[in-house]
């Protein structure tokens, strides 16, 4: 029988890789790591126009064959045939930005070089049309010497002539290839540049009016301003626009668990439902909207081109804590969840810079605080303005991101300056054009989004909440005594609580932090369940967690808790993510001492100097 043939997509990073791939394999995808690395494999099934089957891999964007990270690395070890268990790429599909011909062409004929069959994908041809370019194919297909197959793979123009080259290609991957490329770093600069303005019939000034826009967003004083208004935006957004849609949600799950009391005689199956299920899980699902809402904003800016811009602004902060701007991206990425986040500084070539930003990645606001966050400020920040169209609970919740980000560069310092000690590396960006965020592209991704939170509601927080229910409700408690103080989470709360009494916490508080490490968001339909099963009457247990934590705590403890928030570590599956990322225990195991200390001390002088302010 003989072996599957090959084929592999290869470009520079924003060259349009991952959409072509996505476009000519549909959902036929397999992701996994390569052997023995912690770089992402994705491969998928290509079918030829005569029906044959190819594998397409996707590999992670380059600049070079002279590596610069674990990215990199593997890319020219699969394409030149010296990574152990992989099979040499049949067919090399060089991808090309349309936009960006001269810096892309410099790696492609690298590429061109190996004397392989190969196909060149001039993507984004759309853009670059929109930006005043009229090109020529035909005048780069002569000037490469392989065929030259133009290209929109987010609306599948090109795609199936794209594979019939693949599958011409196909036909010579064993015949003996010859290449007239054999050129010095500054030759095939050089030659890009003149291979460029050979395929380039005209252009107009669009990049003339963007680098405008460019020089007041990337401006080192008005530049940081916008950004950090745009974020102090997205806050208030958080809140405002959220509240009728969240209150809508509770009044619903409200409604759902005196619907259960009036349906169903009191019992544990009762119980089970309003307390456990109602009480906890829906207590997490009403902050479906602020998730959305957030999720929206950064889409936007990732969509439009403005995230990169973002990335560039941060460079000079990064430098002074001894990271680049290369570190960005991932930490940005932790701001969903931090998961992601760790497996993006794979990109970072430098072992220190990448070691630093995995152990700050947790520090990074995660969308699973958002609902901790959200209860919280909620509970004990009055509803009122600061300032026009200036929310003071929106106010509070910037202050949180922003301390965790302080947090986090505070930390990178002390790290670069001892145990990653070592300078900042060069970062160099490509930036993408400006374009207005397609509606169907956005919906897909927000929908992604809810869908992945709908998901850990539904499964890893109501597994967790419906343990916490069962400890909090054996064994039963006798007349006259607390539920929580006869039950098995009881004594696991008088275990904690010593430790975290002085900074404040009740413990209620303290049981709510151990299922929270199963997932953030657990700690809310934590402290819904712990209250709802303890409370002395159903009416009041029928109340939301909100209403609770306002009725029973004191500002300074609230304040407590959302400062052990910004800092404690974040869900168990973060954790084995760094112990993957760095082949051990011993940095994920720093990183989890720190946090927990950083998180304690954070939450105690919060505490301390609300009391002695008589918050």
């Amino acid at each position: 029988m003989s072996r599957k043939l090959t084929a592999a997509l290869v470009g520079n990073p924003n060259s349009g890789k991952s959409a072509l791939f996505n476009a000519l394999t549909g959902a036929r995808q397999k992701i996994a790591n390569y052997a023995g690395v912690t770089v992402e494999r994705k491969a998928g099934r290509l079918a030829l126009p005569s029906g044959e089957p190819v594998e397409l891999l996707d590999l992670p964007g380059s600049y070079s064959f002279d590596a610069a990270s674990p990215d990199e690395a593997v890319t020219r070890d699969v394409v030149k045939g010296t990574f152990e268990g992989e099979a040499v790429p049949d067919v090399l599909v060089i991808v090309i930005d349309a936009a960006n011909l001269e810096q892309h062409l410099v790696f492609a004929q690298e590429v061109l070089e190996l004397g392989r069959p190969t196909v060149v994908a001039l993507n984004m041809v759309d853009l670059a049309e929109r930006d005043g370019l009229t090109l020529d194919p035909a005048a780069l297909s002569e000037a490469l010497g392989v065929p030259v197959i133009p290209t929109v793979a987010v609306r599948r123009r090109g795609i199936e002539e794209l594979r019939a080259a693949i599958a011409e290609a196909e036909t010579h991957a064993h015949e003996e290839a010859h290449t007239r490329w054999h050129l010095t770093l500054p030759e095939r600069r050089l030659s890009a540049k003149h291979m460029a303005r050979g395929a380039i019939l005209s252009k107009s000034t669009r990049h003339t009016i963007e680098n405008g826009v460019d020089r007041i967003l990337l401006n080192p004083w008005i530049g940081p301003v916008i950004l950090f208004g745009l974020l102090f935006v997205i806050f208030q957004a958080v809140f405002a626009w959220a509240t009728p849609f969240a209150d809508a949600l509770e009044g619903g799950v409200g409604a759902m668990s005196e619907g259960v009391i009036a349906a169903m005689g009191p019992g544990l199956a009762r119980d089970f439902l309003t307390e456990g299920v109602l009480a906890g899980v829906g207590s997490v699902v009403v902050f479906l909207p602020q998730i959305v809402i957030l999720f929206a904003f950064i889409l936007v800016m990732e969509a439009s081109g403005y995230m990169a811009r973002a990335a560039f602004l941060m460079d000079r902060l990064m430098a002074g804590v001894g990271l680049s701007g290369k570190s960005f991206i991932p930490l940005l990425s932790s701001f969903a969840c931090a998961i992601p986040g760790i497996m993006a500084t794979r990109s970072i070539s430098d072992p220190k810079d990448r070691l630093t930003t995995i152990l700050i990645a947790p520090l990074m606001t995660c969308s699973a605080r958002l609902p901790v966050y959200a209860v919280i400020i909620a509970a004990v920040i009055p509803q009122t303005t600061v300032g026009p169209g200036v929310g003071l609970q929106g106010l509070v919740l910037f202050a949180l991101y922003v301390a965790g980000i302080v947090g986090a560069m505070v930390v990178a310092l002390v790290l670069r300056s001892t145990v990653t000690k070592g300078t900042a590396s060069g970062f160099i960006m490509e930036l993408p054009r400006y374009q207005m965020p397609r509606i169907r592209d956005l919906a897909i991704g927000l929908w992604q989004r809810a869908w992945v939170f709908l998901r850990r509601a539904g499964t890893i927080i109501f597994m967790a909440t419906i343990a916490l229910w069962v400890l909090l409700s054996f064994p039963q408690a006798e007349p006259g005594e607390s539920q929580l103080d006869a039950s098995y989470a009881g004594v696991v709360a008088d275990t904690l609580h010593p430790v975290l009494e002085p900074v404040g916490f009740n413990r209620e508080m303290s049981l709510a932090l151990v299922p929270a490490i199963a997932a953030r968001e657990v700690a809310v339909s934590a402290l819904a369940t712990t209250y709802a099963v303890d409370a002395e009457d159903e009416e009041v247990a029928a109340q939301g967690v909100t209403e609770k934590i306002a009725a029973l705590w004191s500002l300074p403890t609230a304040l407590a808790f959302l400062a052990w928030f910004v800092f404690a570590p974040q869900c168990l599956s973060t954790i084995a993510v760094a112990r993957r990322e760095t082949n051990g225990w011993k940095w994920p195991t720093v990183m989890v001492v720190y946090l927990f200390a950083l998180a304690w001390v954070a939450a105690g002088a919060t505490y301390w100097i609300a009391v002695s302010l008589g918050l």
